[in-house]
């Protein structure tokens, strides 16, 4: 009986150890086994059974993409102006053996590394440089990062650099000189502004100008039409009165009476003085007579 208890102990301890060297590897996973102590195997997504006593499960690595948010590091830039920067990087372990056994705390390896990587390049630029080179670093320290941990078996696949903190008299110099820059771009823009104004006001005379001329022009050309045709119709008239005259065949008195109307109709003007043929005199007495026993006779 005790013997049957013994057993059952046994086949339960048995069946207990077996089932804890049971292990089940998880999607975006890798274990490390060790064997007595020396690398045996890299363990991929599935069900493995490890060899009790003998073998273990020296590290569990994952193989997402994982984030390194470092905080600022103090760096000095060529012109020795000291900034604070913090610096994030993405990595991935593409090789569990060599993140086991390359390096001891990767991670902190890992993190200086970043900080002197940081301070050697930007011990290469100025101020307005580093303010201004973003990518240029972000490459830079890239590419360092990806052949410096690739022994390690960790593939950095992008390096950025989060804050850029320059000293407090700095960043007012900065605000200052920005402000002075707006305020230039303000008062340009203003110029500018007027300058367009002045422009189109310029422009407005100009064509305001040439319209006023233009109607002058065509006021002179029109009086001048209108007054030639005037001469042209007195001419006209004058011609016809004496084609009349002509075809009526006048005799000499009617002639010399059409010459004392027009001259009466002369001194009807502004004329100060009348000089009268001496042909048409006679006539003119003749006539001053008639109107004078008219009114008599009346």
């Amino acid at each position: 009986m005790d013997y049957v208890i013994i057993i059952g102990a046994v086949a339960l301890l048995v069946f207990l150890i077996l089932i804890k060297n049971i292990c089940v590897v998880q999607q975006s996973h890798a274990y490390v086994v060790e064997r007595l102590g020396a690398f045996s195997a890299v363990w991929d997504v599935g069900i493995h059974f490890k060899i009790p006593f003998v073998e273990r499960v020296a590290k569990r690595v994952t193989l997402k993409e994982q984030v390194l948010d470092y905080p600022p590091q103090p760096v000095i830039t060529k012109d020795n102006v000291t900034m604070q920067i913090d610096t994030v990087v993405y990595f991935q372990i593409t090789d569990p053996k060599l993140y086991s056994y390359g390096v001891e705390y990767p991670m902190m390896a890992m993190e200086n590394l970043t900080a002197t990587t940081l301070r050697n390049i930007i011990g290469d630029l100025e101020l307005d440089q580093t303010l201004t080179s973003r990518d240029l670093i972000n490459t830079k320290m890239r590419a360092i990062l990806d052949e410096a941990t690739d022994p390690w078996g960790i593939k950095v696949s992008r390096v950025e650099l989060k804050n850029i903190l320059p000293p407090t008299d700095i960043q007012n110099s900065m605000e200052k000189q920005m402000k002075a820059e707006r305020d230039r771009r303000q008062a340009i823009l203003q110029a500018e502004g007027t300058k367009h104004s002045q422009i189109l006001v310029a422009e407005g005379e100009k064509q305001s100008t040439i319209l006023r001329a233009d109607a002058e022009k065509q006021a002179a050309i029109l009086r001048a039409e209108g007054q030639a045709e005037a001469i042209l119709a007195v001419q006209k008239a004058t011609a016809e009165a004496m084609r009349m005259l002509n075809n009526d065949a006048p005799n000499d008195q009617v002639i010399k009476l059409r010459a004392l109307e027009t001259m009466q109709k002369v001194a009807d003007g502004k004329a100060t003085k009348i000089i009268i043929p001496s042909e048409i005199q006679g006539l003119a007495g003749l006539a001053t007579g008639l109107v004078e026993t008219a009114k008599n006779a009346q």
